[in-house]
């Protein structure tokens, strides 16, 4: 072997060693060799964020079969409301002992509404427009509802433009209000508190086209709490509310209204369909202010 050779092979596998040296400590974390490659992936697994398991829908059978105490009553069946009010109008009446006090902005519409009325008109009538009505006039409409109750939740379906509402039941929270899809009924949330059924109902939409009754609005930040309860040897649905909604009415709005059990009619399909509504003052532009 020349002297050469002897002088570059000890300098050759110097740089080898350097050169693999350095790729193992480049090599990415969980790729190494022996136990600490395992060490690595463990390591990384334990740093894994845990994902929350998405909730049980109130139909999932799990949710369902889930032991929980007895209902006290149950609302399956189809209910009509009753009574009239004081005044006129779908809520708690118009008069001024029933009426709440209004803010500026809402008092604008009501007063619009009244001189429209004055004058055979109608004000912003945009259930007859085929705008969802929502919650409470769902409710309060001359229309049957139909009402299914399920350990997870009660269903309801309005004839009135077959309208769905959903009580839930199953213990879940309000949906975080960043996150929400606001409607025209909300996201109502139910609790048995002794024989009553207490409903929370929040997040409505912020478009301009709800309305808790003719001439008064309701706001993104409406809010209902209802009480039922069965009497009447369980014939009558009795509903004491109370309304909230800082942007068109001060402090509470309370009121009371029944539906009366009835066993020999059952809802229809019902659609608002624009072009069929012409003979309605508010499909009417000489008649509808907007």
């Amino acid at each position: 072997m020349s002297r050469l050779l002897r002088r570059q092979i000890p300098a050759l596998c110097v740089a080898v060693g350097i050169a693999a040296a350095a790729v193992s400590a480049q090599a990415p974390a969980g790729r190494g060799q022996g136990t600490g490659g395992a060490a690595g992936r463990g390591a990384a697994a334990q740093a894994a964020p845990v994902v929350p398991a998405e909730p049980l829908s109130a139909l999932a059978p799990e949710n369902l079969a889930r032991a929980r105490p007895k209902a006290p009553f149950d609302l399956t069946g189809n209910w009509f409301i009753t009574g009239g009010v004081p005044g006129g109008g779908w809520l708690f009446g118009r008069t001024p002992a029933v009426l709440p006090k209004l803010t500026p902005s809402a008092q604008k519409h009501f007063d619009a509404y009244a001189a429209a009325v004055k004058d055979g008109k109608v004000y912003r009538d945009d259930i007859g427009k085929c705008w969802p009505a929502g919650m409470p006039i769902i409710m309060t409409r001359v229309w049957p509802i139909a009402m299914i109750q399920l350990p997870t939740a009660i269903y309801m379906i309005s004839e009135f433009m077959n309208s769905l509402r959903v009580i839930y039941l199953d213990g879940r929270q309000h949906t975080d209000p960043d996150v929400v899809v606001r409607t025209f009924n909300g996201e109502s949330i139910g609790r048995w508190e002794g024989d009553t059924l207490v409903v929370d109902t929040r997040h409505f939409t912020e478009l301009d086209k709800h309305w808790v009754d003719q001439g008064i609005p309701a706001s993104k930040d409406f809010r209902m709490i209802e009480r039922y309860r069965l009497i009447n040897n369980g014939n009558t649905l009795e509903g004491e509310w109370t309304l909230i909604d800082p942007q068109n009415w001060e402090g509470e709005w309370k009121g009371t209204r029944r539906w009366n059990r009835v066993t020999d009619h059952d809802i229809q399909e019902v659609e608002c369909l624009p072009d069929l509504n012409e003979h309605l003052q508010s499909t009417s532009s000489k008649v509808h202010v907007n």
